[in-house]
């Protein structure tokens, strides 16, 4: 005789328990806590900062949408240290119709990058990790990846590791624009958990 229904009330009778975590030790994966957001009002902001960030994650991730107003890279600064030589970064970069890479290549960087648009009207996005950022006994690296479409009218993607030369903790971060973030602008940084 084929089965053609199962009940509640007949599960209840097979197992102790209607919920597969009772009586179990909770299992709370990896996940993503928002930590704040900044968005760009009318008249436009210089800088976008995150300060007094938690101590109590992982790894923090900023997920950017943004237009400068024809300004290129995003230039982004940890706890306010603008010391000559204290960052490095590179990335390879692609148009659709040529492509190039560029690295820091300088002792004098004072910053790092971690995001492109150098169109005037169009938003891009991007999407920034900062690995291990409490950890005092190695040097902070970073990864990102970045991109715009400009409507059917051209596009930009661009990958970028980055590198602060510093065993500091991470309270704060500056994300600069060499532009003018334009109005509805957003940042939003997270927190993530993990072992």
């Amino acid at each position: 005789m084929a089965i053609t229904k199962i009940s509640n009330s007949s599960l209840k009778n097979l197992n102790k328990y209607d919920s597969m975590l009772a009586g179990n030790t909770a299992y709370i994966p990896n996940y993503y806590q928002s930590i704040a957001t900044v968005t760009v009002g009318a008249g436009g902001l210089a800088t976008a900062s995150f300060t007094s960030i938690p101590q109590t994650y992982k790894h923090l991730q900023i997920r950017g949408f943004f237009n400068q107003g024809g300004g290129n890279w995003i230039n982004t600064t940890y706890n306010s240290d603008t010391t000559a030589g204290a960052y490095q970064w590179h990335y390879p970069y692609g148009d659709g119709s040529s492509a190039t890479a560029g690295y820091s290549g300088s002792s004098s960087a004072t910053s790092t990058v971690c995001a492109y648009n150098a169109n005037a009207t169009n938003f891009g996005s991007f999407v920034f990790d900062i690995l291990d950022y409490t950890n005092t006994s190695k040097n902070k690296v970073g990864r990102s990846i970045t991109g715009m479409d400009a409507n059917g009218s051209g596009f930009v993607m661009a990958p970028l590791s980055n590198l602060w030369i510093n065993t500091a903790a991470i309270t704060r971060i500056d994300l600069a624009s060499s532009g003018t973030f334009a109005q509805y602008s957003h940042f939003a940084l997270y927190g993530i958990k993990g072992a």
